[in-house]
């Protein structure tokens, strides 16, 4: 899925640069033949309760930008459209998240001076064509495949 989203946002030809932040050598391995920057994860950022700020803030100290848009694999399928309204939402106002929770990004002052992590800033606008569930089993990813073959005439 790792992978799946990395080529969605090459795709998508909306940004100059896609970077990888884990802490998987297979994960990387899986993304080395894309177009894709990655960077290696340090420990003290690889905890599953480790917030997601300190992580975007680790990816800019490394690969500066204006505006920093995190697109979460788990959400396999979105829209184009949803990337292009978190850029102008977080240009307005410096941080927007998609609902569901598929983008979220911040312009690179929002995220040199976020205070607690924890507390999620960000502006939130509705993102239509996202699958609203979020994919973490086979069951789960069943559900989005059948979900978007309905659409597809025979």
């Amino acid at each position: 899925m790792v992978l799946r989203a990395v080529q969605r946002l090459i795709q998508s030809k909306r940004f100059d640069q896609v970077v990888l932040s884990t802490d998987s050598e297979l994960i990387a391995r899986t993304c080395m033949q894309e177009d894709v920057s990655i960077i290696r994860r340090p420990d003290e950022l690889s905890d599953d309760s480790t917030p997601s700020i300190p992580v975007f803030q680790h990816i800019l100290d490394h690969f500066p930008c204006d505006i920093h848009l995190n697109y979460n694999c788990n959400f396999p399928e979105c829209p184009y459209s949803v990337f292009d309204e978190a850029i102008e939402v977080c240009k307005e106002h410096g941080e927007s998240l998609s609902d569901p929770y598929a983008v979220w990004a911040q312009t690179s002052d929002c995220l040199a001076s976020y205070g607690d992590p924890l507390a999620i800033t960000a502006v939130q606008f509705r993102a239509d064509g996202v699958q609203s569930i979020d994919i973490h089993e086979v069951d789960d990813l069943l559900h989005t495949h059948q979900f978007y073959q309905e659409k597809k005439p025979w």
